[in-house]
């Protein structure tokens, strides 16, 4: 049975990355535990190991599962609905321009498809808050404030520059071949779209969704100022968490738990087919 050694040039790589891991995972570590925690434990630590330090209660769960429960609950089924439902609306939408950009030729003056690309990602460098003032005059209007619809409209919007930009590398990767052999045997441009290209390219529609997806469930700037209570997400909530005495850690803590561990156990799942997606999305 052979035994690795660890060569100097290996121990220089793993143990700064071992040690930034540490760094990264901390936080994470030091919310979950904190949800654990009295009052008086949060003040008067810091305690870092249940049991040990400190003993575990779950007062904080009792909290936002019972106490506020309705509006827990209507916080967490917002975020879902409107994560989901504008990922799918970008995905789809973005999908099909992205498509457009890999396949079709356009020509506007000297401006061509690398300029319209370039031009719709560029929304994304802007500054969300600049979008925010025009969103709330048109759904004031419109009757759209504090609404899911309202929000899923906002994230999708935002969102589809940032699909359109991914999904296009990601077509340009699938061969032409095979999208003018469906061509000669019958299908339209549609067809082949749906039937050849969308299955070539599921691990970049996982990606792009994944990230689609944390945006939605971790904004906060467009939900702070379009949503009140009824439209109100998990990041809303969380910064909602105080009261006269000041911010409530516990109670931050396990909302922000619950808040987390969705993303993570998806991640987790789909990890294989995110790294490939982003991996074939890099190949040129």
């Amino acid at each position: 049975m052979k035994t690795k050694k660890i060569t100097p040039r290996k121990f220089l790589i793993y143990v700064p990355l071992f040690i930034w891991t540490i760094i990264a995972l901390f936080p994470i570590y030091w919310t979950i535990t904190t949800a654990f925690k009295t009052p008086v434990a949060v003040f008067g630590g810091p305690f870092y190991v249940p049991f040990l330090d400190f003993s575990p209660t779950l007062k904080a769960w009792h909290y936002i599962f019972v106490d506020s429960g309705p509006e827990f609950f209507r916080a967490f089924l917002n975020s879902t609905i409107i994560g989901i439902t504008s990922s799918l609306l970008a995905l789809s939408i973005g999908s099909l321009a992205a498509y457009g950009l890999a396949r079709i030729r356009y020509r506007l003056g000297r401006f061509g498809n690398k300029d319209i690309a370039l031009f719709m990602i560029s929304q994304r460098l802007i500054p969300p808050i600049i979008f925010a003032i025009p969103y709330l005059i048109m759904f004031r209007i419109l009757g759209l404030l504090d609404t899911r619809l309202g929000m899923i409209i906002t994230y999708t919007m935002f969102n589809l520059p940032f699909v359109v930009w991914l999904m296009r590398d990601f077509f340009t990767q699938v061969p032409v071949e095979c999208e003018e052999a469906a061509i000669i045997d019958g299908c339209s441009h549609f067809q082949v779209f749906v039937r050849i290209v969308l299955p070539l390219s599921v691990p970049g529609l996982i990606a792009t969704y994944m990230f689609c997806v944390v945006f939605a469930w971790n904004e906060f700037l467009y939900v702070l100022i379009l949503s009140f209570q009824r439209a109100q997400t998990l990041p809303l909530l969380i910064a909602g968490q105080s009261s006269v005495r000041g911010p409530e850690w516990w109670n931050i803590s396990a909302v922000t738990t619950v808040a987390i561990l969705p993303m993570m156990i998806i991640f987790l799942f789909l990890e294989k087919h995110i790294v490939r997606g982003l991996s074939l999305g890099a190949i040129k």
